[in-house]
Protein backbone atom coordinates (compact mmCIF):
# COMPACT_ATOMS: atom_id res chain seq x y z
CA UNK A 1 0.00 0.00 0.00
CA UNK A 2 1.35 3.44 -0.94
CA UNK A 3 1.69 5.92 1.92
CA UNK A 4 -0.34 9.15 1.41
CA UNK A 5 2.92 11.12 1.23
CA UNK A 6 4.02 8.79 -1.55
CA UNK A 7 0.82 9.44 -3.47
CA UNK A 8 1.36 13.18 -3.13
CA UNK A 9 4.92 12.80 -4.41
CA UNK A 10 3.75 10.75 -7.41
CA UNK A 11 1.05 13.33 -8.15
CA UNK A 12 3.57 16.20 -8.05
CA UNK A 13 6.07 14.39 -10.29
CA UNK A 14 3.32 13.47 -12.78
CA UNK A 15 2.00 17.04 -12.81
CA UNK A 16 5.49 18.44 -13.44
CA UNK A 17 6.02 16.00 -16.30
CA UNK A 18 2.68 16.84 -17.89
CA UNK A 19 3.30 20.56 -17.47
CA UNK A 20 6.73 20.18 -19.07
CA UNK A 21 5.42 18.24 -22.06
CA UNK A 22 2.57 20.67 -22.62
CA UNK A 23 4.59 23.86 -22.35
CA UNK A 24 7.86 22.86 -24.01
CA UNK A 25 7.93 24.74 -27.35
CA UNK A 26 7.06 22.37 -30.17
CA UNK A 27 10.26 23.06 -32.11
CA UNK A 28 12.37 22.03 -29.10
CA UNK A 29 10.27 18.94 -28.48
CA UNK A 30 10.54 17.96 -32.14
CA UNK A 31 14.33 18.37 -32.09
CA UNK A 32 14.51 16.25 -28.96
CA UNK A 33 12.21 13.32 -29.81
CA UNK A 34 12.92 12.86 -33.52
CA UNK A 35 14.58 9.44 -34.00
CA UNK A 36 18.36 9.70 -34.09
CA UNK A 37 19.60 9.43 -37.70
CA UNK A 38 22.58 7.33 -38.73
CA UNK A 39 24.82 10.10 -40.02
CA UNK A 40 25.93 13.57 -38.99
CA UNK A 41 24.83 15.04 -42.32
CA UNK A 42 21.32 13.66 -41.85
CA UNK A 43 21.15 15.28 -38.41
CA UNK A 44 22.32 18.62 -39.74
CA UNK A 45 19.79 18.47 -42.56
CA UNK A 46 17.07 17.74 -39.98
CA UNK A 47 18.13 20.75 -37.93
CA UNK A 48 16.71 23.05 -40.62
CA UNK A 49 13.26 21.82 -39.59
CA UNK A 50 13.90 23.37 -36.15
CA UNK A 51 14.00 26.98 -37.39
CA UNK A 52 17.79 27.17 -37.77
CA UNK A 53 18.93 29.05 -40.88
CA UNK A 54 22.32 27.49 -41.40
CA UNK A 55 24.60 25.00 -39.65
CA UNK A 56 28.30 24.24 -40.08
CA UNK A 57 29.97 21.34 -38.25
CA UNK A 58 33.61 20.32 -38.08
CA UNK A 59 34.58 16.93 -36.62
CA UNK A 60 38.08 15.71 -35.89
CA UNK A 61 37.88 12.21 -34.42
CA UNK A 62 40.97 10.14 -33.68
CA UNK A 63 41.76 7.64 -36.40
CA UNK A 64 39.61 9.40 -38.97
CA UNK A 65 40.15 12.21 -41.43
CA UNK A 66 38.62 15.50 -40.20
CA UNK A 67 35.26 16.24 -41.83
CA UNK A 68 33.21 19.36 -42.57
CA UNK A 69 29.43 19.39 -42.89
CA UNK A 70 26.96 22.14 -43.76
CA UNK A 71 23.26 22.67 -44.34
CA UNK A 72 20.94 25.60 -44.87
CA UNK A 73 21.97 29.11 -45.86
CA UNK A 74 25.10 31.20 -45.76
CA UNK A 75 22.94 34.11 -46.97
CA UNK A 76 19.20 33.50 -46.67
CA UNK A 77 18.04 36.57 -48.61
CA UNK A 78 20.23 35.85 -51.62
CA UNK A 79 19.76 32.07 -51.41
CA UNK A 80 23.47 31.37 -51.01
CA UNK A 81 23.89 27.82 -49.65
CA UNK A 82 25.81 27.20 -46.44
CA UNK A 83 29.56 27.06 -47.02
CA UNK A 84 31.49 24.88 -44.53
CA UNK A 85 34.60 26.97 -45.13
CA UNK A 86 32.95 30.35 -44.58
CA UNK A 87 34.05 32.72 -41.82
CA UNK A 88 31.92 33.00 -38.67
CA UNK A 89 31.81 35.30 -35.64
CA UNK A 90 32.96 32.92 -32.91
CA UNK A 91 32.04 35.31 -30.07
CA UNK A 92 33.21 34.08 -26.64
CA UNK A 93 35.24 31.20 -28.04
CA UNK A 94 37.70 34.09 -28.48
CA UNK A 95 38.34 33.90 -24.73
CA UNK A 96 40.24 30.64 -25.18
CA UNK A 97 42.80 32.40 -27.38
CA UNK A 98 43.24 35.24 -24.87
CA UNK A 99 43.67 32.77 -22.01
CA UNK A 100 46.32 30.88 -24.00
CA UNK A 101 48.16 34.12 -24.79
CA UNK A 102 48.07 35.04 -21.10
CA UNK A 103 49.47 31.65 -20.06
CA UNK A 104 52.35 32.10 -22.47
CA UNK A 105 53.14 35.56 -21.10
CA UNK A 106 52.93 34.32 -17.51
CA UNK A 107 55.47 31.64 -18.35
CA UNK A 108 57.72 34.34 -19.82
CA UNK A 109 57.36 36.29 -16.53
CA UNK A 110 55.86 39.21 -18.46
CA UNK A 111 52.72 38.81 -16.36
CA UNK A 112 51.94 37.52 -12.88
CA UNK A 113 48.64 35.84 -12.06
CA UNK A 114 48.77 37.31 -8.57
CA UNK A 115 49.25 40.94 -9.59
CA UNK A 116 46.15 43.10 -9.27
CA UNK A 117 44.07 44.98 -11.77
CA UNK A 118 45.34 48.13 -10.04
CA UNK A 119 48.94 47.04 -10.71
CA UNK A 120 48.30 46.66 -14.42
CA UNK A 121 45.76 49.42 -15.03
CA UNK A 122 46.19 51.96 -12.20
CA UNK A 123 43.92 54.42 -13.98
CA UNK A 124 41.02 52.18 -12.94
CA UNK A 125 41.62 52.63 -9.22
CA UNK A 126 38.45 54.20 -7.87
CA UNK A 127 36.62 53.49 -11.14
CA UNK A 128 36.33 49.71 -10.66
CA UNK A 129 35.49 48.62 -7.13
CA UNK A 130 38.14 46.36 -5.51
CA UNK A 131 40.65 47.00 -8.31
CA UNK A 132 43.46 46.64 -5.75
CA UNK A 133 42.18 43.20 -4.69
CA UNK A 134 41.16 41.72 -8.04
CA UNK A 135 44.03 39.64 -9.47
CA UNK A 136 44.72 38.65 -13.04
CA UNK A 137 43.88 35.08 -12.03
CA UNK A 138 40.42 36.20 -10.83
CA UNK A 139 39.79 38.01 -14.12
CA UNK A 140 40.70 34.89 -16.08
CA UNK A 141 38.50 32.67 -13.92
CA UNK A 142 35.48 35.02 -13.83
CA UNK A 143 35.82 35.47 -10.08
CA UNK A 144 36.33 39.24 -10.00
CA UNK A 145 32.83 40.48 -9.18
CA UNK A 146 33.06 43.12 -11.91
CA UNK A 147 29.69 43.67 -13.62
CA UNK A 148 29.24 42.37 -17.15
CA UNK A 149 28.97 45.17 -19.71
CA UNK A 150 26.65 42.97 -21.73
CA UNK A 151 24.00 43.33 -19.00
CA UNK A 152 23.92 47.12 -19.23
CA UNK A 153 20.50 48.24 -20.52
CA UNK A 154 22.21 51.17 -22.28
CA UNK A 155 24.25 48.95 -24.60
CA UNK A 156 23.23 49.81 -28.20
CA UNK A 157 22.80 46.35 -29.73
CA UNK A 158 21.59 47.76 -33.04
CA UNK A 159 24.72 49.91 -33.36
CA UNK A 160 27.51 48.46 -31.19
CA UNK A 161 30.30 50.66 -29.91
CA UNK A 162 33.50 50.23 -31.90
CA UNK A 163 35.68 51.77 -29.17
CA UNK A 164 36.61 49.30 -26.42
CA UNK A 165 37.00 52.13 -23.91
CA UNK A 166 33.41 53.21 -24.59
CA UNK A 167 32.27 49.66 -23.83
CA UNK A 168 34.28 49.69 -20.59
CA UNK A 169 32.63 52.94 -19.55
CA UNK A 170 29.36 51.04 -19.17
CA UNK A 171 30.66 49.40 -15.97
CA UNK A 172 32.94 52.10 -14.57
CA UNK A 173 31.87 53.49 -11.19
CA UNK A 174 29.36 50.66 -10.79
CA UNK A 175 29.25 48.62 -7.56
CA UNK A 176 30.80 45.16 -7.56
CA UNK A 177 28.44 42.19 -7.98
CA UNK A 178 30.25 40.30 -5.20
CA UNK A 179 33.47 40.19 -3.18
CA UNK A 180 36.52 39.25 -5.27
CA UNK A 181 37.14 35.48 -5.41
CA UNK A 182 34.02 34.68 -3.37
CA UNK A 183 32.29 32.95 -6.28
CA UNK A 184 32.18 32.40 -10.03
CA UNK A 185 30.08 34.64 -12.26
CA UNK A 186 30.77 34.90 -15.99
CA UNK A 187 31.49 38.48 -17.04
CA UNK A 188 32.64 39.65 -20.46
CA UNK A 189 34.22 42.66 -18.77
CA UNK A 190 36.90 40.39 -17.31
CA UNK A 191 38.28 39.54 -20.73
CA UNK A 192 37.90 43.08 -22.01
CA UNK A 193 40.23 44.09 -19.18
CA UNK A 194 42.63 41.22 -19.86
CA UNK A 195 42.82 42.39 -23.46
CA UNK A 196 43.78 45.86 -22.26
CA UNK A 197 46.37 44.37 -19.87
CA UNK A 198 47.88 42.33 -22.70
CA UNK A 199 48.02 45.38 -24.99
CA UNK A 200 49.81 47.42 -22.33
CA UNK A 201 52.23 44.62 -21.42
CA UNK A 202 53.11 43.81 -25.01
CA UNK A 203 53.20 47.40 -26.21
CA UNK A 204 51.01 46.47 -29.17
CA UNK A 205 47.63 44.89 -29.97
CA UNK A 206 47.22 41.49 -28.28
CA UNK A 207 45.63 40.11 -31.46
CA UNK A 208 48.99 40.54 -33.16
CA UNK A 209 50.56 38.44 -30.43
CA UNK A 210 47.82 35.81 -30.78
CA UNK A 211 48.63 35.60 -34.48
CA UNK A 212 52.38 35.19 -34.07
CA UNK A 213 52.34 32.99 -30.94
CA UNK A 214 49.25 30.85 -31.59
CA UNK A 215 47.77 31.09 -35.08
CA UNK A 216 50.91 31.07 -37.21
CA UNK A 217 52.52 28.03 -35.50
CA UNK A 218 49.31 26.08 -36.08
CA UNK A 219 48.97 27.28 -39.69
CA UNK A 220 45.63 28.94 -38.99
CA UNK A 221 45.23 31.40 -41.83
CA UNK A 222 41.46 31.75 -41.47
CA UNK A 223 41.29 33.19 -37.96
CA UNK A 224 41.10 36.95 -37.41
CA UNK A 225 40.90 39.33 -34.48
CA UNK A 226 38.10 41.57 -35.74
CA UNK A 227 35.29 41.60 -38.29
CA UNK A 228 36.97 44.58 -39.96
CA UNK A 229 40.04 42.41 -40.67
CA UNK A 230 38.16 40.30 -43.22
CA UNK A 231 36.24 40.54 -46.47
CA UNK A 232 32.61 40.62 -45.31
CA UNK A 233 31.57 38.58 -48.36
CA UNK A 234 33.37 35.62 -46.80
CA UNK A 235 31.41 35.89 -43.55
CA UNK A 236 28.23 33.92 -42.91
CA UNK A 237 25.11 36.09 -42.61
CA UNK A 238 23.48 36.13 -39.17
CA UNK A 239 19.81 36.15 -38.19
CA UNK A 240 18.35 37.05 -34.81
CA UNK A 241 14.70 37.09 -33.75
CA UNK A 242 15.13 40.63 -32.37
CA UNK A 243 16.24 42.03 -35.75
CA UNK A 244 14.39 42.08 -39.05
CA UNK A 245 17.46 41.99 -41.31
CA UNK A 246 20.81 40.25 -41.61
CA UNK A 247 23.00 41.30 -38.65
CA UNK A 248 26.34 40.34 -40.20
CA UNK A 249 27.69 43.88 -40.19
CA UNK A 250 27.08 44.51 -36.47
CA UNK A 251 30.65 44.90 -35.26
CA UNK A 252 31.53 43.71 -31.75
CA UNK A 253 35.07 44.70 -30.78
CA UNK A 254 35.37 43.81 -27.09
CA UNK A 255 38.31 41.46 -26.40
CA UNK A 256 37.10 37.95 -25.71
CA UNK A 257 34.20 38.24 -28.15
CA UNK A 258 35.50 39.80 -31.35
CA UNK A 259 37.23 37.03 -33.32
CA UNK A 260 36.18 35.60 -36.69
CA UNK A 261 37.22 32.17 -37.92
CA UNK A 262 36.23 29.09 -39.88
CA UNK A 263 34.94 25.98 -38.12
CA UNK A 264 38.03 24.10 -39.27
CA UNK A 265 40.43 26.66 -37.79
CA UNK A 266 38.57 26.58 -34.47
CA UNK A 267 38.70 22.78 -34.49
CA UNK A 268 42.43 22.65 -35.19
CA UNK A 269 43.06 25.16 -32.39
CA UNK A 270 40.89 23.23 -29.95
CA UNK A 271 42.61 19.92 -30.76
CA UNK A 272 46.03 21.49 -30.16
CA UNK A 273 44.84 23.06 -26.90
CA UNK A 274 43.56 19.75 -25.59
CA UNK A 275 46.33 17.42 -26.75
CA UNK A 276 49.15 19.58 -25.40
CA UNK A 277 50.76 20.54 -28.71
CA UNK A 278 49.80 24.22 -28.49
CA UNK A 279 51.50 24.89 -25.16
CA UNK A 280 54.74 23.58 -23.71
CA UNK A 281 54.59 21.63 -20.44
CA UNK A 282 54.95 24.66 -18.17
CA UNK A 283 52.45 26.71 -20.18
CA UNK A 284 49.98 23.81 -20.12
CA UNK A 285 50.28 23.57 -16.34
CA UNK A 286 49.62 27.29 -16.01
CA UNK A 287 46.69 27.19 -18.41
CA UNK A 288 45.04 24.29 -16.59
CA UNK A 289 44.84 26.44 -13.45
CA UNK A 290 43.29 29.47 -15.10
CA UNK A 291 40.72 28.50 -17.73
CA UNK A 292 38.68 25.83 -19.44
CA UNK A 293 39.53 23.73 -22.50
CA UNK A 294 36.35 24.29 -24.52
CA UNK A 295 33.82 27.06 -24.94
CA UNK A 296 30.58 28.32 -26.41
CA UNK A 297 29.85 31.65 -28.04
CA UNK A 298 26.82 33.85 -28.60
CA UNK A 299 26.27 37.12 -30.45
CA UNK A 300 23.18 38.38 -32.28
CA UNK A 301 22.85 36.08 -35.28
CA UNK A 302 25.67 33.74 -34.25
CA UNK A 303 26.02 30.88 -31.80
CA UNK A 304 28.89 28.45 -31.55
CA UNK A 305 29.92 25.37 -29.59
CA UNK A 306 33.49 24.03 -29.56
CA UNK A 307 34.17 21.03 -27.34
CA UNK A 308 36.56 18.12 -27.00
CA UNK A 309 35.02 14.77 -26.08
CA UNK A 310 37.67 12.62 -24.41
CA UNK A 311 35.66 9.38 -24.41
CA UNK A 312 35.63 9.31 -28.23
CA UNK A 313 38.75 11.47 -28.70
CA UNK A 314 36.81 13.89 -30.86
CA UNK A 315 36.72 17.64 -31.36
CA UNK A 316 33.28 18.80 -32.47
CA UNK A 317 32.66 22.41 -33.53
CA UNK A 318 29.15 23.56 -34.42
CA UNK A 319 28.32 27.02 -35.82
CA UNK A 320 24.73 28.20 -36.23
CA UNK A 321 23.76 31.53 -37.80
CA UNK A 322 20.46 31.89 -35.93
CA UNK A 323 19.87 33.29 -32.45
CA UNK A 324 17.04 34.44 -30.23
CA UNK A 325 13.88 32.59 -29.27
CA UNK A 326 14.52 28.86 -28.83
CA UNK A 327 17.57 28.78 -31.11
CA UNK A 328 20.17 28.29 -28.36
CA UNK A 329 18.40 25.31 -26.77
CA UNK A 330 17.69 23.77 -30.17
CA UNK A 331 21.33 24.21 -31.16
CA UNK A 332 22.45 22.43 -27.97
CA UNK A 333 20.04 19.58 -28.71
CA UNK A 334 21.38 19.24 -32.25
CA UNK A 335 24.98 19.32 -31.01
CA UNK A 336 24.34 16.64 -28.38
CA UNK A 337 22.64 14.44 -30.96
CA UNK A 338 25.65 14.75 -33.26
CA UNK A 339 27.89 13.57 -30.43
CA UNK A 340 25.50 10.68 -29.77
CA UNK A 341 25.78 9.68 -33.44
CA UNK A 342 29.57 9.68 -33.18
CA UNK A 343 29.44 7.53 -30.04
CA UNK A 344 26.95 5.13 -31.61
CA UNK A 345 29.00 4.80 -34.79
CA UNK A 346 32.20 4.26 -32.83
CA UNK A 347 30.59 1.37 -30.94
CA UNK A 348 29.15 -0.06 -34.15
CA UNK A 349 32.50 0.28 -35.89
Amino acid sequence: MIHPKGLIRIFIITAVMIFGWVFIPWVMLKAWVTPLPDTVQEQIDLSLDYDLDGVIVYIDQSGKKPELFAAGWKDRENKVPADPKALFKIASISKLYIAVATAKLVKRKSLSLDNSLADYLPELIGRIENAERITLRMLLQHRSGIPDWIEDPEFPWASPMTDVDKVLELVLDEPSDFEPDSRYDYSNTNYLLIGKILDKTLGYDHQRYIKTAILDPLGLTQTFGLLTDVDSEKVVSGYDSHFEDDVKMLDFVSPGGSMVATAEDVGIFLRALNNGTLLDKEEQTIYATIYEFDHTGLLPGYQSIARYHKDIDAVVVQLVNTSGGNAWTVSEIVYNRIVRILRKNQIAG
